[in-house]
């Protein structure tokens, strides 16, 4: 069964041949899975660039000094370069996805002729909410540009600000990657991982594992967290091995808290799971939509 689970990517496994697609919900997501997936690349011997919108260059040289990375060395020397939107997509004054996909074959091919092992880079998105001739194509070029990628000699992380972009947007732009990062997780031990995602555009919260007694309220702590966000929220049960009763009453609570016109989504949840939602009454909670591994395949 092919689930969307299967696409989130943890950023220390993001290299060569990975075209990702990351939403985020605050800074402090964006900056945990950028600074590593740069600190990874120029650690690597790769060339990094990075494409700032929202924040100014400095600011993203600022986040590398944390994780062990010296920009200053390696900016001298060419294998770091952090600029802006307005400087590399929309140089032009308009953005054209073939032009764009031809920037980034001859960086591809620059950095391996300088010795490089190969190229990353990343872009912040948001320019292509203002008025700019061209940003109606960014899908175009999104999907253009995965044969870049495809030839394994880089990589990309294309950076989607959920505050920014709405469930739609987020979600057309998210297929037109092969992957999606995966976020920080709220919680991660021996049994269980609880990690913050979106599905269908909408935040979402993979669980990972085993819910019991000692869960329960792990669980419905990180529930109470992704509460505060704004829209439907979904929970993803894909990589689910067992889940209690009280795990279960977890997420009914959750859901008979919802706001009105917000409803509580638990996808890929295994058949069995499903006819005990149904048994104990749960289905009966208007703001809860249950959805089974098999309906969802």
């Amino acid at each position: 069964m092919a689930t969307d689970t299967c696409r989130d990517l943890p950023v220390q496994d993001i290299g060569r041949g990975d075209h990702v697609c990351l939403a985020f919900a605050d800074d402090a997501e964006q900056r945990h899975v950028l600074s590593q997936y740069l600190a990874d690349g120029l650690r690597q011997g790769e060339r990094v660039l990075y494409f700032a919108d929202r924040n100014a260059p400095d600011e993203v040289l600022g986040w590398l000094p944390a994780v062990g990375i010296d920009p200053g060395p390696l900016i001298s020397r060419g294998q770091l370069a952090v600029t802006t939107a307005d400087d590399s997509y929309l140089a032009s004054g308009t953005f054209d996805p073939d032009a764009m996909v031809a920037v980034l074959r001859q960086e591809v091919a620059a950095s391996l002729a300088a010795g490089y092992t190969g190229f990353r880079v990343s872009g912040e998105m948001g320019w292509a909410l203002r008025e700019v001739p061209g940003a109606d194509r960014l899908a175009e070029y999104e999907t253009k540009v995965n044969a870049v990628f495809a030839e394994g000699r880089s990589s990309a992380v294309c950076q989607y600000d959920a505050r920014l972009f709405g469930p739609d947007e987020l979600h057309g732009f998210d297929r037109c990657h092969p992957s999606a990062a995966e976020l920080r997780p709220l919680h991660q031990d021996a049994r269980l991982r609880l990690v913050p995602a979106f599905r269908s555009g909408h935040h979402a919260l993979r669980v990972i594992g085993t819910v019991d007694h000692q869960g329960t309220a792990t669980l419905a702590a990180a529930l109470e967290t992704l509460l505060g966000r704004p829209g439907d929220l979904y929970v993803d049960m894909g990589e689910l091995e067992f889940i209690d009763l009280a795990g279960v009453r977890a997420l009914a609570h959750a859901a008979d808290r919802m706001a009105a016109g917000r409803r509580l989504h638990v996808v890929h949840l295994a058949p069995l799971m499903a006819q005990v939602v149904r048994l104990v009454g749960f289905d009966g909670i208007p703001a809860l939509s249950v959805d089974t591994a098999e309906a969802t395949a």
